[in-house]
């Protein structure tokens, strides 16, 4: 009997090391693109630098604490890896291109599971396509090895615009490190300012131009695997923000919704939010980037919601306004009939080879002709609408790894198959602090344009039919709630 028992502990002890072993050896590599896009991708740097220069790229760092590691948009876009403190040089001399890679950390994998290092030189090589990989601290010999140092001036080439990681866009990463210069005890720079500092300092020979214009005008046009993955990110959004209005009553908080919302997102296979949920009852709604969702949905008021995944690294940005009762009122339905046209008016004139500039013309003279013969309550509604007809802000940015993704589409840009970026009719009446908006998704195709978030209901009656129906989540109303949040 003893002897039965210590044999199966035996076995037991090789079944968890077999296990712990699968566990090391299965790795996380992206699926969504294969090999010749990304190598699709860095030829086009390559043809862009020329032969006399080289291009370096750094990857997010690695994360403290109990943070998931997300990698950067730029690079992501060009090599499709998911680990921190890596290097990316391409060599134009040679057109060959070197990933760096930390050393493995065995005890970071035996909590963590496999992380691809500079010892899977070979796996590495077969993921991504690259030429060679080498270990990190290799990086400053190669660089002077590169064959162009010693000619005349070389140029490297890297990013100067701060990365995007996660639920972040460049312009408010801007904004941010702006704030932080106005601060006179706050020194904080960019990571990307650091990186060009140390490079000027360790090899003054090269000179240093920015490749962040070139990756921009890169990533605006989409490929047809990019506009797959947005297509599933919009599909998610505004599957959530169907959910959000099954789950919406007078008496509900702001952030429950937000909760029903990121409920969908993980259930679809999300690592978290393309951008903080803007979800504003009320007059929290005039405030464009509401994003405290800490008060209570009242009857009579509209709810407006903002809110988009973070989809194997991609994202959308989907927008929808409804009544919290579930029934619009006659001010509020002539509103909302009017943003609808609106929206319609513009998908209207949206194709390749246009302007945002000609969709705005004549998506305005259209909504002209609209407003003959039609009434609104109050007399500051009707000079809200007229006022509307006049913005020329709902065309608005490009959409793709950040919610306001690189590069621009606004203004006498001609649009191009490929462009995705988003329709975003909206009106203000200051008097009431009240502010009507959704916002749909748009994809350039080679006749026309797609709107991707079409399916998320914005007819009155399917509005008011999906907030009637069960949600995932039945929410009960404040005053009922255990704890009330300040």
């Amino acid at each position: 009997m003893q002897s039965l028992k210590i044999r199966f502990l035996v076995l037991a002890f090789l079944v968890s090391c077999q296990s712990f072993l699968f566990a090391q050896e299965k790795h996380y590599y992206q699926t969504d693109f294969l090999i010749e896009e990304f190598q699709a991708r860095r030829t086009k740097i390559f043809n862009e630098i020329g032969n006399n220069a080289i291009a370096l790229i750094q990857s997010a760092p690695s994360v403290a604490g109990f943070k998931v590691f997300r990698q950067s948009n730029t690079f992501y876009y060009l090599c499709g890896l998911e680990e921190g403190h890596a290097y990316l040089l391409l060599n134009g001399k040679n057109r060959s291109t070197t990933l760096y890679l930390p050393h493995r950390e065995e005890g970071r994998e035996k909590s963590q599971g496999k992380i691809l290092s500079v010892e899977d030189a070979d796996l590495v090589k077969e993921l991504t396509g690259v030429d060679h990989v080498r270990a990190v601290e290799f990086l400053g010999n190669d660089l002077v090895g590169t064959g162009l140092i010693k000619g005349s001036t070389p140029v490297l080439y890297t990013p100067f615009s701060p990365a995007e990681t996660g639920n972040d866009s460049r312009d408010e990463i801007l904004h941010g490190y702006a704030r932080a210069a106005a601060d006179p005890w706050d020194s904080q720079t960019t990571r990307e300012a650091r990186f060009i500092k140390l490079i000027n300092e360790r090899f003054p020979e090269f000179k240093i131009k920015d490749l962040s214009p070139l990756l921009d005008s890169m990533r605006l046009i989409k490929s047809k695997k990019e506009i797959e993955v947005i297509r599933k990110a919009t599909e998610i959004a505004g599957l959530a923000i169907i959910e959000a209005m099954r789950s919406t009553k007078p008496g509900v908080y702001e952030y429950q919704l937000d909760a029903a919302a990121k409920y969908v997102f993980y259930q679809h296979g999300s690592q978290g939010d393309g951008y903080p949920a803007i979800i504003g009852g009320g007059t929290n709604a005039f405030m464009g980037h509401y994003f405290r969702k800490t008060d209570v949905l009242n009857d009579g008021d509209l709810v407006l919601m903002d809110y988009a995944p973070d989809y194997h690294n991609y994202t959308s940005d989907v927008t929808r306004i409804w009544p919290v009762n579930g029934k619009f009122n006659k001010a509020q339905t002539a509103l909302y009939e009017f943003i609808i046209e609106y929206r319609d008016a513009l998908f209207r004139y949206i194709k390749p080879g246009t302007t945002a500039n000609d969709v705005l013309d004549k998506a305005a003279a259209d909504m002209k002709k609209y407003l003959v013969g039609k009434t609104f309550e109050k007399p500051e509604h009707l000079k809200a609408v007229e006022k509307g007809i006049e913005f020329r802000g709902h065309f608005q940015h490009p959409v793709g790894m950040a919610v306001h993704d690189v590069g621009r589409v606004r203004g006498n840009v001609v649009l191009q198959p490929g462009m995705v970026f988003t329709i975003d009719p909206m009106i203000w009446i200051p008097e009431e602090r009240l502010y009507i908006r959704i916002e749909d998704v748009a994809v350039v195709t080679e006749t026309g344009v797609e709107n991707l978030s079409a399916f998320v209901p914005t007819k009155i009656s399917d509005v008011e039919k999906t907030i009637k129906e069960k949600g995932l989540t039945e929410f009960r109303p404040a005053k009922s709630l255990p704890l009330k949040r300040n």
